[in-house]
């Protein structure tokens, strides 16, 4: 890389690192190029992102931006996950690695607050911001159904006694 391209890579990933809700920091132990790819399809899928990225320039990249706290996880052959959904980058990266030795989790970042490895399984382990909306979705709509279900249960019971009374004169 030349010079221009070093500086064009550190804005690109300031730019990451500022947008960001969660980065995660792991370490490639030899994914082939088939891995790879199925992990960024994979990370692609629920709106993260996976990078490569020199070390050095992430590190140049990480000032002036929340995540400072992670320089000490870029040692050695290390990779990004990042997303903007603070869930959604670690759960891939966490289900991928479950899958593939290859793939350590090093540890990462939730804005200023540095999570180790296990953080980032805990991280993890918690609902998707969507996951999250349909809860709450659901959890505002059942009373509204409870509320039509208890107005319309008395009719109903008077629909059918009218029309067993209807049925027995019939008879």
């Amino acid at each position: 890389m030349d010079r221009s391209q070093k500086t064009d890579a550190v804005a690109q990933l300031n730019a990451v690192f500022s947008e960001a809700g969660v980065v995660v920091v792991t370490r490639n132990l030899g994914l082939t190029v088939a891995q790879s790819t199925d992990l960024r399809t994979k990370m692609r899928d629920v709106g993260a992102s996976y990078q490569v990225a020199k070390n050095r320039l992430a590190k140049l990249a990480l000032k002036d931006t929340d995540y400072t706290g992670i320089e000490a996880y870029l040692t050695g052959p290390t990779a990004l996950a990042y997303s903007a959904d603070p869930v959604a980058a670690a759960k891939a990266a966490v289900n991928f690695a479950k899958t593939n030795d290859k793939l350590e989790i090093v540890g990462g970042s939730m804005g200023s607050q540095v999570l180790n490895a296990e953080g980032i399984k805990a991280l993890a382990a918690m609902p998707s911001l969507d996951e999250l909306r349909g809860t709450i979705v659901g959890l505002l709509n059942a009373p509204a159904t409870k509320v039509v279900r208890v107005i319309s249960e008395p009719a109903s019971k008077l629909a059918r006694v009218f029309s067993a009374y209807g049925a027995k004169e019939a008879a």
